[in-house]
């Protein structure tokens, strides 16, 4: 967060509780800088862990930051949050999705096994008849 929201937002304790905004640990804050490489404290970076927000913070942040960039981007925020809620919302339709999953590729599994198997057969060598080549004179068994 920037200054001013730090200024306008975070310090307004009345607006920003534990459940709304709040400091990741420093351990956190450790994996996150090794994680996305935040610029080097010791040059001039980043020496306090950042500021997070909870899906009302962001409501609340709105209210508070009123440039058409903030705006935006907490609109945008609010949208992600919506449709994760959706997604999350929704297990009844998530299991039957996989239900649906699991028949068609059970079902390729039964057809796949069954073009194999005709494959096999097909590359089966056949047994070979011993038949001698030319004219052949019947047998007994034949005439009779």
């Amino acid at each position: 967060m920037t200054g001013i929201g730090k200024r306008s937002g975070v310090a307004q304790p009345n607006r920003f509780s534990e459940d709304f905004a709040y400091q990741i640990t420093q351990k956190e804050f450790t994996s996150l800088m090794s994680q996305i490489a935040i610029s080097n404290t010791e040059r001039g970076g980043r020496r306090k862990p950042p500021w997070v927000f909870t899906e009302h913070g962001v409501a609340m942040l709105s209210s508070v930051l009123r440039s058409p960039t903030a705006v935006q981007v907490n609109i945008e925020i609010m949208r992600a949050v919506v449709q994760m809620r959706r997604l999350m919302g929704t297990p009844g339709e998530l299991v039957e999705q996989l239900r649906r999953l699991d028949e068609t590729v059970q079902l390729h599994d039964d057809q796949i096994r069954a073009i194999a198997e005709v494959l096999n057969r097909l590359m089966a060598n056949p047994e070979a008849t011993k038949r001698r080549i030319g004219f052949h004179a019947p047998s007994e068994e034949r005439q009779a």
